[in-house]
């Protein structure tokens, strides 16, 4: 069953076309990427399926116009944006209580469970806390909401290394169940390349590639050329090529891995590199 669906979305602000006839389909129980470079169109896009920006064309949210039917949608939607919205004034345990009261599916229990492993005190302040904490308890907040679709904008933007792998973990440790769905939109594609099912690149508003991971993995190859071997290995018509230490390094779409083996090192390329090839390519 289909979690998000758009047919020709389209969002103009004055002069600019944020999104140009986007078309998507969002399975239920899968993590998907949405990525692209700044300007690509990923907040306007989030924006429309969250409700929060009237478009053009077909948008259903879980079944849902998430324009005229938002008040519905959020019974089975969450949202981490990349700023901490959560009231500075506020103590820890007045969050919890804040959530409860407004959010029928909200289990206290389950966010006080998320909250002992970490090292936030429930009367502490929230301006008291550290980046880091102020996600982590928005993390368990969130976590602790029975919601059929969790989307993330830039979730660990600014937090350092260790944080952002806690991050993740708890993603596919504590609330990732096979049913929900998880849409998430970050820069930092190595990082969030091993929890997703499926990918989506952006750019200048338009989809340029649409994919599950599985097919990702056979779909490009990337090859270490021989040197004696690269003008062959150029006919084939790489969509990228990069040096490295003397070493070039070619990016394929399609192409015959066993072919590609008589010319070198063949290996799978990460979400990176093809967002540089497909980006980098399209810019």
């Amino acid at each position: 069953m289909a979690c998000i669906t758009a047919r020709g979305l389209r969002k103009a602000y004055k002069t600019t076309l944020a999104l140009d006839g986007v078309d998507l389909n969002v399975e239920e129980g899968r993590i998907v990427g949405l990525i692209g470079p700044n300007g690509a169109g990923k907040s306007t896009a989030l924006q429309a399926i969250l409700g929060l920006t009237e478009h053009q064309g077909d948008l259903r949210v879980l079944g849902r116009d998430p324009w005229t039917e938002r008040g519905a949608l959020m019974r089975d939607v969450c949202f981490i944006a990349d700023v901490a919205v959560l009231p500075r004034w506020m103590r820890v345990w007045q969050a919890l209580d804040f959530v409860a009261g407004v959010h029928p599916r909200f289990d206290r229990t389950k966010a006080e469970g998320f909250l002992a492993r970490t090292q936030i005190q429930r009367t502490s302040r929230i301006r008291e806390l550290s980046k880091g904490m102020v996600t982590q308890l928005h993390l368990a907040l969130v976590m602790a909401i029975d919601a059929r679709l969790l989307v993330l904008d830039e979730p660990t933007l600014g937090l350092d290394l260790l944080y952002r792998k806690a991050f993740y973990d708890s993603l596919l440790n504590d609330y990732f169940d096979g049913s929900r769905t998880i849409l998430v939109t970050t820069h930092q594609v190595e990082e969030v390349q091993h929890i997703l099912t499926d990918v989506i690149f952006l750019n200048r508003g338009k989809v340029v590639l649409d994919c599950s991971m599985d097919a990702f993995e056979e779909r490009y190859a990337e090859l270490v050329a021989a040197p004696d071997r690269l003008a062959e290995a150029r006919e084939l018509r790489p969509i990228h090529e990069r040096q490295l230490f003397g070493r070039s390094i070619l990016i394929f779409d399609g192409a015959d891995r066993g072919r590609l083996a008589d010319m070198g090192e063949v290996r799978t390329p990460s979400l990176a590199d093809i967002f540089v090839a497909v980006i980098g390519g399209a810019s």
